[in-house]
């Protein structure tokens, strides 16, 4: 059928609406699938409901949705990762379910097929990416000396983009399906000849999109390192997580291009009938394996790389030690960045390549191994010594040392390609890349929630609950993955929805008890949260440094002005904070303040994640009318928006002078507290400099 050949709704009808199949194939895999969507339109509604009957809709529209502070992008970013990290952890607990319960099961093979590519498309591109982003957007420019990143509009943008992305993921569960062709959407499998619905058309245009916006984002962070910082601070004197950032910004630059080309020409091949990856007329399956991994690999470092300049941080300030090895770290990072594009092909040393091509790209992945390992070892020695506290987020950084040394180790196994082809596509490679990106960034990223939380909100999260919550990720995860590793040895295939040999069932019940295990992890870390707003009055620390911390993020209020500092640093020591608090230096007041220009609030992002999330579903279900007015009003918005005059605002001197001395005032009557009662009330914030 033409593309031009369907109707006012396109693809659209009663039978798209997910329930609609409960009706005419009433199943247990409808029910779950009818059950998913309703839980997408009840807590829609849900919100809705409660925005407007606390009357916040002001408020969110003028303090969010239109900010272009770095700091709030940057929570917004989080919070938008956090609800998608939801629903990815249940769908893989909806599969860890259907394993445990085969050979039976409970699921239709394409129902698991959706759910395993879900899953995959949902923790790489809108969770990790996006929580790594939003952690980023928040602490950088305050650890550079900066007022905000060098494009705030473009950041917004960015976030916008990449929201309604994810919001299409969410419709997918409503209208129509998804695609059953995994996270990486392998053709021909996913082109029209043996996949003709709407599926991979949801995944093509959410990484399209979501692509783009990641994109932006790593030249608006690479320009803010390069051109931001304060004055003094040269590249050997910025943070360690700063220097991950670079690197990972620029990673993002030059890997996810080739996505966006490869997931472009899949849309040529399906909307247009070109022949880039058909098994016909000139095209070629590998030209997409090679476009996809050549992002797919610098991507997990993309990835990984923030969270070493996290478990730098965490290591260094809980061990009360400067870190150990700076440069040597500062190194490692770059030799892994450049590493991270010579490694591509170990994908798929399976489909036909030379041996000698397989040796190369083996012997490539292995030399990575060796920087990595270059970080643990200083990372082992900054403790060493050190005054640790086993706090939230000390304890997932010792489980990530623990952990990701293990699924490094089976990396190096998997680089071996006479080892890759006997194991290729089973559980083994399953439990080796959740071994490094569980522990390598997912617990990065919630030991940096713990850790930055204070700076953001004005108070602590509650220890107790924290710790909990890392106990249970680090239990649930070894009993959800590690069992995996047998099962794969045994030759169980990665992505089977059912299975004959009996053998693997009691590996599938243990990675059961695992996923229950996680989603009590989940659970915990939502309780922290809201015991945490609950106690918020007794855990505030408003002079902005409950944990001795040692970079110019701590040195401000909690939380940060709009503004960030009243007078922009001048740097003499990569620990400036540490070195100001030394020598008597820290919290005092500018000697002269001056007015502050910040960008006003803007609408565009907004405006530009509404029209993008109408275009990509337009797309999806070949309305043609409807997208094509889509497109020509984004162009329209995005042209007016340049005649907008008014895009600066002045913060007067006036008021950031009784902004910083109400502070100083705060800092002059607030009693230090040492690093045993900085989880007590006691704690406002003052550390006591302690060595």
């Amino acid at each position: 059928m033409n593309i031009m050949d369907y109707g006012w709704l396109g693809k659209l009808s009663w039978d798209s609406i997910v329930f609609s199949k409960l009706f005419t194939n009433f199943s247990v895999s409808e029910v779950v699938a009818s059950t998913a969507g309703s839980i997408v339109i009840f807590a829609t509604v849900a919100i809705l409901f409660l925005l407007t009957w606390f009357r916040v809709w002001g408020t969110l529209w003028s303090v969010w949705l239109t900010s272009t502070d770095h700091k709030r992008i940057g929570i917004m970013y989080i919070v938008f990762a956090l609800v998608m990290m939801t629903r990815g952890l249940l769908e893989g607990m909806v599969m860890r379910a259907q394993q445990a319960a085969a050979p039976d099961g409970f699921l239709y093979a394409d129902h698991f097929a959706q759910l395993f590519s879900t899953h995959g498309t949902i923790m790489i591109f809108f969770v990790a990416v996006p929580f790594v982003v939003g952690l980023v957007n928040y602490v950088m420019p305050l650890q550079i000396g900066a007022r905000d990143v060098a494009f705030p509009v473009l950041n917004q943008i960015s976030l916008a983009i990449t929201a309604s992305s994810g919001i299409l993921l969410m419709v997918s569960l409503v209208v129509g399906e998804f695609s059953t062709g995994g996270w990486s959407a392998y053709p021909p499998y996913t082109g029209t000849d043996f996949n003709p619905g709407v599926g991979p058309d949801y995944w093509i245009w959410a990484i399209v999109f979501s692509g783009a916006g990641t994109t932006l984002t790593g030249i608006n962070f690479t320009v803010t390192i390069l051109k931001c910082r304060a004055v003094g601070m040269g590249f050997f004197r910025m943070p360690m997580f700063c220097w991950t950032v670079l690197c990972s910004s620029i990673l993002m630059i030059f890997a996810m291009p080739p996505l966006s080309v490869a997931a472009l020409m899949l849309g040529f091949d399906r909307y247009l009938d070109f022949h880039f990856f058909t098994n016909d007329l000139g095209g070629n399956m590998m030209n997409y394996a090679n476009l996809f991994w050549l992002f797919g690999h610098p991507e997990v470092y993309l990835l990984v790389l923030p969270a070493y300049g996290i478990f730098s941080e965490v290591f260094s300030t809980y061990s009360a030690k400067r870190l150990y090895g700076y440069k040597s770290l500062v190194f490692a990072t770059m030799s892994i960045a450049v590493l991270s594009f010579t490694v591509w092909l170990h994908h798929f040393f399976t489909m036909g390549q030379s041996p000698t091509i397989n040796i190369v790209f083996g012997i490539a992945t292995m030399l990575i191994a060796v920087p990595t390992g270059v970080k643990v070892y200083d990372w082992m020695a900054t403790m060493y010594r050190g005054r640790i506290r086993f706090t939230t987020p000390m304890i997932y950084s010792i489980g990530f040392l623990i952990l990701f040394v293990i699924g490094g180790l089976s990396g190096v196994i998997l680089a071996n390609p006479t080892v890759d082809f006997q194991v290729h596509n089973t559980l083994f490679l399953v439990a080796h890349f959740h071994n490094v990106l569980i522990p390598g960034v997912l617990f990065g990223l919630l030991a940096g929630y713990n850790y930055w939380f204070p700076k953001a909100f004005g108070f602590r999260l509650d220890e107790r609950l924290g710790k909990w919550s890392a106990y249970l990720w680090i239990v649930g995860f070894m009993l959800t993955f590690f069992p995996l590793y047998g099962a794969g040895l045994l030759g169980m295939p990665r992505r089977s929805f059912s299975y004959m040999d009996l053998t693997f069932k009691p590996y599938m019940l243990v990675a059961f008890i695992g996923a229950m295990v996680v989603l009590c992890a989940l659970v915990t870390l939502i309780l922290q949260l809201l015991v945490s707003l609950r106690d918020r009055k007794k855990n505030r620390v408003p002079v902005g440094d409950p944990w001795d911390g040692r970079s110019l993020e701590w040195s401000i209020s909690a939380p940060a002005p709009s503004y960030n500092f009243a007078e922009l640093p001048r740097v003499t020591d990569r620990d400036e904070f540490t070195e100001t608090k030394e020598q008597g230096r820290a919290y005092q007041p500018p000697k002269v303040y001056r007015d502050i220009e910040m960008p006003r609030n803007n609408p565009l992002g907004f405006i530009l994640c509404v029209l993008s999330g109408i275009l990509m579903f337009a797309l999806v279900w070949y309305i043609w009318w409807l997208a094509l007015i889509t497109a020509l009003a984004i162009i329209v918005v995005v042209i007016a928006s340049t005649f907008r005059w008014d895009s600066e605002q002045i913060i007067p001197a006036s008021q950031v002078q009784q902004d910083t001395e109400r502070w100083l005032e705060l800092v002059k009557n607030t009693e230090p507290v040492g690093r045993d009662l900085e989880n007590t009330p006691q704690n406002n914030g003052y550390a006591k400099l302690e060595h």
